[in-house]
C-alpha cells in the first residue's frame, strides 16, 4: 500500500470527519501531522474555509463535500501515504475551473520526487506532464512531450486544436 497509491476519479470517503478520512491512510498521525500535509499541498485556505476544519463531517461517501473537495481529501490522503508511485485516475474530471487550479497546484507538490501516472482526458492535465502517451481505442498512437506532440500533426494536436477552439469562442 505504501509503494503505490491510486487517487480514483471518484474517491471513496467514509462517514465521519475529514481528519478520520485522512487518518485512514496512516493511523496514529497527529493533528499537527495532518496540518503539515495540508500545508505542504498549499490547501490550508481550503481547510480553513470549511465549517469545522478537520472536524468537518463529510457525510456517507463524502456527500457533504463537492466532487472537487472529495478529490482534495483524496490527494491529502495520498500525500500521507507518501508512495513511490502515484496514479491519478481523472483527478480533475468533475471539478470547476477554480477547484481544478487548486488541485493542479496540489498535484504539482504531490508529484515531486515520485513517479506519477496521470490518466486524463483534460488537456490541461496532459500539458503539465513530462511525457504524454496518447491512446486511441486502447492503442498507443503517440508519445512525446506536450510541445513535441503539438508540433506533429497527430491525434494530440487535433484534440488540442479542438479544445482551444471550444474554450476561446
Amino acid at each position: 500500500r505504501t509503494r503505490l497509491t491510486v487517487v480514483p476519479q471518484e474517491p471513496f470517503l467514509f462517514e465521519g470527519s475529514i481528519a478520520a478520512n485522512l487518518l485512514f491512510a496512516r493511523p496514529g498521525l497527529t493533528e499537527a501531522d495532518l496540518l503539515s500535509a495540508i500545508d505542504t499541498l498549499d490547501l490550508r485556505d481550503w481547510l480553513d474555509a470549511l465549517p469545522d476544519g478537520l472536524a468537518t463531517q463529510v457525510g456517507q461517501r463524502g456527500t457533504q463535500l463537492s466532487a472537487g473537495e472529495r478529490q482534495l481529501v483524496a490527494l491529502i490522503r495520498a500525500s500521507l501515504v507518501d508512495p513511490d508511485v502515484l496514479v491519478l485516475d481523472e483527478a480533475t474530471s468533475s471539478v470547476d475551473a477554480l477547484t481544478e487550479v487548486r488541485i493542479a497546484h496540489a498535484l504539482e507538490r504531490l508529484a515531486q520526487g515520485r513517479t506519477t501516472i496521470a490518466i486524463a482526458h483534460r488537456l490541461s492535465t496532459a500539458a503539465r506532464a513530462d511525457r504524454v502517451l496518447v491512446l486511441d481505442h486502447g492503442r498507443l498512437v503517440e508519445d512525446g512531450t506536450h510541445d513535441e506532440l503539438l508540433r506533429s500533426d497527430g491525434t494530440y494536436r487535433r484534440m488540442y486544436d479542438a479544445w482551444v477552439a471550444a474554450t476561446t469562442t
